[in-house]
């Protein structure tokens, strides 16, 4: 009994903190109403248009900003109060959720105000996502961070589990429209704890003064130190083409399974359920570094290939939930890796890669699985996304077996600084 509640307080250590607390339940209301948005807006989308061309282009659309001014949301972030800056754009994805809901409810909505709003939410997310990430650590300080990354990660595959099948529920009865303005709603929670925070609690990193160069002198610090850009890296490939599920999960609810909305919510409900289960062991007992983040990409790629040859409803289900739970061992760690190894007047632009990396990578790899899946079916391009995971997982191994050689050709200090760097890599996985 003693071991079982050890490991619970291991589990939850981040929630002892009164500010990430109330931030934790905020969140987690308003990540249901964003997961039903998205639900409900896939289904729309494919519905109107019958094509998932059509579909990857509006998440591309969503995610196209991200890509374009990702680093920039990342200077913005080191530049300002992050909590402030949460507060202003929360409160913005709230009204834009309202005016989709409105439009669905009143029945005029049209596949190009569809594609106009996926754009400004896309443009807010690029500016939000790199000082909500960033803001974790001001929370809990460093010795919480990757345990309040990883219950981040299972709250928001807990609203997965959540929010699909209520949607799938209320399209079914009510409409879309209704998942939309229940998800405008439900900002109100999170902006209400962001602005009921203890001030005096959180641990602020200082402002980076205005300057010119800045967003070049970001990439240039990721570039030069392998920690952080070998990670990136890793992330951008499996943010193109391994985690299109909007895209691929409607098609094979509809075409693999013969279902409706309601087997597309029970599929995505189904790989929340295993991230939520990944997210509270990779809480009490995951790591960080590049070893462990190679381990969890090779798993993710299997699991995901698993899941595209699943012949039937019941061994897909069982499938998704493995995927769900080797998805969020592999973002929590990266996202923790990143955290840690970054200088905190560099963590927002850092972060921004992370999310130009993840979310930015969808502009290229929506279409592209798009086109793969119209082209050889969705289950043929859930497989390339699991290749996509291994492929992420060889490089990492690869950096893994460079970091560990010492240059023969450059003796001396040279050679010590790489081997140290190395076995500091190495220990961090141990």
């Amino acid at each position: 009994m003693t071991r079982v509640l050890a490991l619970g307080r291991r589990t939850f250590e981040a929630l002892s903190v009164p500010n990430f607390k109330r931030y934790f339940i905020g969140q987690s209301i308003s990540l249901v109403g964003t997961w039903m948005q998205s639900i409900a807006q896939s289904w729309l989308v494919f519905t109107m248009t019958h094509s998932s061309t059509a579909l990857g282009l509006v998440v591309a659309l969503q995610t196209l900003p991200v890509l374009l001014l990702g680093p920039y949301g990342g200077v913005i972030a080191d530049r300002v109060d992050k909590r402030r800056l949460m507060v202003v754009l929360q409160a913005l994805m709230g009204v834009q959720a309202l005016a989709l809901g409105l439009l669905s409810v009143l029945h005029v909505v049209r596949f190009s105000e569809l594609c106009v709003l996926a754009l400004l939410l896309g443009l807010n997310n690029t500016f939000e996502n790199p000082a909500r990430q960033s803001f974790v650590l001001e929370m809990v300080g460093p010795d919480r961070v990757r345990n309040a990354v990883s219950l981040n990660s299972t709250m928001n595959n807990a609203a997965r589990a959540v929010g699909p099948a209520v949607a799938g529920l209320l399209i079914a009865t009510l409409g879309v429209g209704v998942c939309f303005l229940a998800n405008a709603a439900s900002f109100v929670a999170v902006v209400y704890s962001l602005v009921s925070m203890d001030l005096g609690d959180l641990q602020t990193s200082p402002p980076a003064r205005r300057s010119k160069g800045q967003m070049r002198e970001g990439l240039a610090y990721v570039r030069h130190e392998p920690r952080l850009a070998v990670p990136l890296v890793m992330m951008a490939i499996v943010g193109a083409l391994s985690y299109e599920f909007q895209v691929t999960l409607p098609v094979i609810a509809r075409q693999g399974f013969h279902g409706g909305a309601a087997t597309y919510g029970f599929l995505m409900g189904a790989m929340g359920i295993g991230a939520v289960a990944g997210g509270l062991f990779t809480a009490a007992r995951g790591r960080t570094g590049l070893r462990p983040l190679t381990v969890s990409a090779a798993g993710f790629g299997l699991m995901i290939l698993f899941a595209s040859a699943s012949p039937m409803l019941s061994i897909e289900v069982a499938a998704l939930a493995a995927v769900g739970w080797t998805s969020v061992t592999f973002l929590a760690t990266g996202n923790s890796t990143l955290q840690l190894a970054a200088d905190p007047s560099m963590r927002g632009r850092v972060m921004s890669l992370w999310a130009v990396a993840f979310l930015g990578s969808t502009p290229v790899g929506g279409p592209v699985i798009g086109w793969i899946v119209a082209a050889a079916g969705a289950r043929i391009g859930l497989g390339v996304g699991g290749l996509a995971a291994l492929g992420a997982a060889a490089i990492g191994l690869y950096a893994l077996s460079r970091l560990a050689r010492p240059r023969l050709a450059e003796p001396g200090r040279a050679s010590v600084a790489i081997s140290s760097a190395a076995v500091d890599l190495a220990a961090e996985g141990d």
